[in-house]
């Protein structure tokens, strides 16, 4: 008992030396996971991610802590999950399992705002390469943009693993962060007037034939269009295609509840525990997280300038607002728009429509990756 004892005086010993002479970093990542964990806790900030991602982060930082070196517990969930990529394509299986398309199908239109809501993709993409990063890393950034923390995820763990860290903590942030980052832009580029257009609530009901064909669609025009991008297509797609078709309802509410939540679980550890001091706190996280946000920043404005163009040719009958809901947090975008638009006019139900837009941006952030990797595949880079 007496040599346990010492044996713990002395780790703690070591520690106490540890943070006072090379921890000074990892102690700043015990606040931000401490941080993590108040908003998850007491802000309900995207608590499934940011809790296990906090948490994780709290682990590797300990004083000689060993979970995300060889053999160790956090290393091994990265090593089966992010490094394979599998995490993020089972998560999709659970997001298509979870997502309507009806909305979108009974207005087709409205994919077009999917499209306009990755307008920020491609120019944050640019001011990263002028900034310095590499090609990679840049699309990586770029990525933040799709307001889709899987896709951002898949990504980056391919072609820039050394960035999942900020890039994984910055997407999951902003993606919560979207009721505070769209309506000042909402409000500043519409009119009262245009704020308060009534679109009527279309009466026709999607055929399930309709339904059912859908996903098979998009999968084989992404896989035409866009080849490295199909494995993140065709598992949304699948998640949908399952659920439509009604003949495999446990694997459907599985993917959606069961599979989705536990690896969620293991897939916030694993990002928690790249936040290692050392290897976080560099120039090139603040940048990034800069970045993000003028990415989210400028899909938001991409999709308020479609919407104020359909709402013109359309003779004042498409309400601008719809066009914020174009991004791909799912159905957070689409509540915003609901919100802005009941503001100002309380009898205004935007809701479905902007629910297309969303579904939209659902597909548009998947399609708009896949095409990114299939360029770098045609220039040789990947």
């Amino acid at each position: 008992m007496f040599k346990s004892v010492v044996d713990g005086l002395s780790g703690l010993t070591l520690g106490v030396q540890y943070l006072g002479t090379q921890g000074l970093p990892n102690i700043v990542m015990l606040v931000v996971a401490a941080v993590l964990l108040y908003l998850a806790i007491k802000k309900g900030v995207e608590p499934l991610l940011l809790l296990p991602i906090g948490f994780g982060c709290l682990l590797v930082n300990l004083p000689l802590s060993e979970l995300m070196e060889a053999g160790g517990v956090i290393k091994f969930f990265y090593d089966i999950g992010i490094a394979t990529e599998m995490f993020p394509l089972l998560i999709f299986i659970g997001i298509g399992a979870m997502t309507d398309f009806g909305p979108l199908l009974e207005d087709p239109k409205i994919l077009l705002f999917g499209a306009a809501g990755q307008f920020g993709i491609f120019l944050t993409l640019i001011l990263a390469l002028a900034l310095g990063f590499t090609q990679l890393e840049a699309v990586c950034v770029g990525i933040i943009g799709a307001c889709d923390g899987p896709t951002a995820i898949y990504v980056t763990s391919q072609y820039a693993p050394h960035l999942l860290a900020p890039i994984s903590v910055a997407a999951y942030s902003y993606m919560a962060l979207v009721p505070i980052i769209q309506p000042p832009i909402m409000r500043f580029m519409t009119t009262e007037k245009e704020r308060t257009v009534r679109m009527p609530i279309s009466k026709s009901s999607v055929s399930k034939t309709t339904k059912l064909l859908f996903p098979v669609v998009v999968t084989v025009v992404t896989g035409l269009i866009a080849p490295k991008g199909l494995p993140l297509m065709g598992m949304i797609m699948l998640g949908n295609f399952m659920k439509e078709s009604g003949v495999v309802e446990r694997l459907s509410k599985s993917s959606e509840n069961e599979i989705a939540n536990m690896v969620t679980l293991f897939l916030g550890l694993a990002i928690g525990g790249t936040m290692e001091g050392h290897a976080f706190l560099k120039k090139e996280t603040l940048m990034i997280f800069g970045l993000g946000f003028l990415a989210i920043s400028l899909d938001t404005v991409g999709g308020m300038l479609l919407g104020k163009l359909m709402c013109f040719l359309s003779g004042g009958k498409i309400n601008p607002l719809i066009g914020a809901a174009g991004i791909s947090a799912y159905p957070m975008a689409a509540r915003v728009v609901q919100t802005q638009g009941s503001r100002y006019d309380k009898r205004n139900f935007l809701l479905m429509h902007a629910m297309g837009a969303n579904t939209g941006g659902q597909v548009g952030s998947v399609m708009a990756a896949a095409i990114m990797l299939s360029v770098l595949k045609g220039m040789g880079l990947i």
